[in-house]
């Protein structure tokens, strides 16, 4: 049997990453409670799979081992939190900078500057100290997790258009790209206008 690209770590993965959604549910109860506001619609998550995780650690040119795996890459775990409207995500990405034992290695804002594409999100890669052993021994140790934060249309194409850069033999390629960028913006100007209208009604209750 094929030795675990994540070693002896990959049934620590599991528990780091419910620990982290733990506490992202725990913030949001806390902030509906005071404000009344649900930060979140939904929130999936996923330990990489083993297979992909080695093809990336090869497309890149490094070493297929634990350590690149763990330590080099960052989606080992990946977290992806959905909300009604673009101030929600913010707010999100507020709560998370504020964790405990809780490093912020890198974000990436791409809803204020899309993709070429149209794509828009926000990412955030955390390095998180847990009571558990890491790849390289330390205890507490040190993982990284990758949190994906966008809107409810947001989500909605980039499902829509992770299923056509898949698909094999799609003719129309170019104009399926633009058709895409186009609705992109179609539905970014739809979160902006769906924004407004909640921080109107927002104003009136006050």
């Amino acid at each position: 049997m094929e030795e675990s690209i994540y070693g002896s770590v990959r049934d620590t993965l599991p528990l780091v990453m419910e620990d982290i959604k733990s506490r992202i549910l725990k913030y949001a109860e806390e902030e509906k409670k005071v404000t009344g506001i649900g930060l979140i619609e939904h929130m999936s998550s996923r330990i990489k799979e083993e297979e992909s995780m080695r093809e990336k650690c090869v497309r890149k040119g490094l070493p297929v081992t634990p350590h690149t795996a763990l330590y080099e890459l960052h989606d080992a775990i990946g977290i992806r939190i959905v909300s009604a409207f673009i101030d929600d995500v913010y707010r999100n990405v507020v709560k998370i900078r504020e964790f405990a034992d809780c490093e912020i290695v890198e974000e990436k804002d791409y809803i204020k500057n899309a993709k070429p594409n149209g794509y828009r999100s926000f990412h955030m890669i955390l390095k998180v100290k847990e009571p558990f052993e890491d790849v390289n021994g330390n205890n507490p140790g040190e993982f990284f997790v990758e949190i994906q934060l966008r809107t409810i249309a947001m989500d909605s194409w980039a499902a829509l258009e992770h299923k056509l850069k898949y698909k094999k033999n799609i003719r129309n390629t170019r104009l399926i790209e633009l058709e895409l960028k186009r609705c992109a913006d179609e539905m970014a100007s739809t979160d902006l206008s769906m924004q407004t209208i909640r921080d109107l009604i927002l104003e009136d209750e006050e």
